[in-house]
């Protein structure tokens, strides 16, 4: 088994990894710890929208201090998903995978994994709650995105486990995090656009009471996402990007 760099706990069922974050946070716990669930009743995403989970499906929080400025912990989604697809990819090195901004992982266009970072104000400081979830063996089919499994692209061949997942993934975290303490965002940031997806396209961002239209050109040096709209640009810090028209 490689070594890992952050300690383990691991739940048979629990009602959510974040919120088990939250809890270990409020009582002390500084982290790096990862929270492994094989089975979560309440798990959510962005905008505390559902996150449907199987047994056998990935779902796991890291619980760490805040790395540098608090106004640049955003940045850890992107360090994250470079992780993801990195520990993805040493288990199924064929796998078409892409990154959608900020924080979504693609496999052949749909959503195999996400990415939900809480930044949280504890009794001992600041603290931030990673939610990582993939998809394994299930993917929903109520939702307004295309989804994926990484089930799909194995030919039959078994899938890696979530604890298989989570040994790679600790590795590819660890690599990552020193990059961007040491090197700052400029690494995490080329490497990111490696993987990105839709760059040079036409897509919406869906903001709180509205809906742009642009081309993805870039991301700037904080992680915004830069979208040309016409004769002028616009950078974007928070928002959902769908390549297609999206659902009411």
């Amino acid at each position: 088994m490689p070594k890992r760099f952050s300690s383990v706990e691991l739940f048979e069922t629990i009602d959510s990894t974040n919120l088990e974050a939250k809890r270990r946070a409020n009582t002390g716990a500084r982290g790096p710890l990862w929270i492994v669930a094989l089975r979560q009743t309440a798990g959510y995403g962005r905008r505390g929208r559902r996150w449907i989970q199987a047994e056998g499906d990935f779902a796991a929080t890291l619980l760490i201090e805040p790395d540098g400025l608090i106004e640049d912990a955003g940045q850890i989604s992107f360090v994250a998903a470079i992780a993801v697809a990195e520990a993805i990819r040493a288990h199924i090195p064929r796998v078409a995978l892409t990154l959608k901004w900020p924080n979504d992982v693609l496999l052949n266009g749909g959503k195999v994994a996400g990415i939900l970072p809480e930044l949280l104000d504890t009794p001992a400081g600041r603290m931030i709650a990673l939610g990582i979830g993939i998809n394994i063996i299930s993917k929903p089919e109520d939702v307004s995105y295309q989804s994926a499994r990484l089930i799909d692209a194995l030919d039959g061949s078994a899938p890696p486990s979530p604890m298989a997942l989570l040994d790679t993934l600790d590795d590819r975290m660890n690599t990552w995090r020193k990059v961007w303490l040491d090197q700052g965002f400029a690494p995490v940031r080329e490497a990111w656009l490696e993987y990105a997806a839709g760059r040079g396209q036409r897509i919406t961002v869906r903001l709180p009471g509205q809906d742009l239209k642009g081309v993805f050109e870039d991301i700037d040096p904080s992680g915004g996402l830069i979208l040309r709209m016409g004769d002028h640009r616009r950078v974007i810090a928070a928002g959902d990007v769908f390549f297609t028209k999206p659902r009411a």
